[in-house]
């Protein structure tokens, strides 16, 4: 089966060009939906890489776009209150109707984003243990019954009102490559959502997150693969390579070498795309998110034909 292919919205660019303006943001969420794209992503940072706040504008996606996934790539949870999140996002997936994934991860061990869980008042070193305790509290008032709840917060009898439109709550993904993250995803999400692997490291990851999945009693099919990757397109491959670093300098302010070890990354023809993109499919994975290094009408059209060749 071929993989859905999702669209990540420029939201961190926008920013940074001093467009901070939502409408064309919407905009283009309506666009790669008319382009047969299956979903469409938000990312999230507070003060490290500063951007629109996710929920707020997937709510305004969820109305443009009828019918289509959307989902955050990805939340940082820790830094909300989980009483509050569970109740923003029992609201999202009310408006999406049930079309809502909620990608999280654990946030890089990077000077700013320190910063960022100072300024929110979050311990960074108790971010991994606030985050599961957080979830699973957001999925216990999920159930809409009333929960008592004794640790890093405190609930009498609380009750969230709307539950989410799909009963338990949306899907939770959770990217990270090292061993306890993978573990964590085999023991605990519905996905597995990460960056950086080749689609070698990729098979290999999946196979051990749906293999601890198996040993905790879970139906390892129900663990979803999935890929967040950015691609820039040219004809020119010295131009799409110049491109593709250019724009990963401007976003994290650090060498493109250094990062394109980290992350997935395609600069070349629309040619090459396909068999990289393949790659990927064959790997496992059932979801590809894209992030294009600009140019976003273009890179979203070339795809869109690429599909449908």
């Amino acid at each position: 089966m071929a993989p859905k292919i999702g669209y990540l919205l420029p939201t961190r660019e926008r920013i940074m060009e001093g467009r901070p303006e939502t409408g064309p943001l919407l905009d283009l969420a309506s666009r790669a939906q008319a382009l047969g794209f299956d979903s469409v992503w938000v990312g999230d940072s507070l003060t490290a890489r500063p951007r629109h706040d996710p929920l707020t504008l997937l709510a305004g996606v969820a109305g443009r776009t009828p019918g289509i996934i959307i989902g955050t790539a990805v939340l940082l949870p820790m830094l909300r209150n989980p009483v509050i999140l569970a109740h923003q996002v029992a609201t999202l997936d009310q408006l999406a109707e049930g079309r809502l994934i909620l990608g999280v991860g654990f946030a890089a061990d990077r000077p700013n984003i320190r910063a960022e869980f100072a300024a929110a008042g979050v311990p960074f070193e108790h971010r991994i243990g606030r985050m599961l305790e957080g979830l699973r509290l957001c999925k216990a008032l999920w159930s809409g019954q009333p929960v008592d709840w004794d640790g890093r917060w405190q609930t009498t009898q609380a009750v969230v009102a709307p539950t989410p439109h799909r009963p338990g709550g949306p899907p939770l993904w959770i990217g990270g490559n090292m061993q306890g993250s993978l573990d964590r995803a085999g023991k605990y999400f519905d996905g597995w959502f990460p960056i950086a692997p080749s689609a070698a490291d990729f098979a290999a990851g999946l196979a051990h997150v749906r293999n601890v999945a198996r040993e905790h009693g879970r139906d390892p099919g129900s663990v979803s693969g999935a890929m967040y990757l950015t691609v820039s397109l040219d004809d020119d491959a010295a131009k799409a390579e110049e491109r593709l670093n250019s724009f990963l300098e401007r976003y994290y302010s650090q060498p493109a070498a250094i990062l394109r070890r980290r992350q997935a990354c395609y600069a070349g023809p629309v040619a090459g795309l396909a068999g990289w993109l393949d790659s990927y499919a064959e790997s496992g994975a059932g979801h590809l998110v894209l992030r294009f290094a600009g140019e976003h009408e273009r890179h979203l059209a070339v795809v869109s034909k690429l599909r449908h060749a």
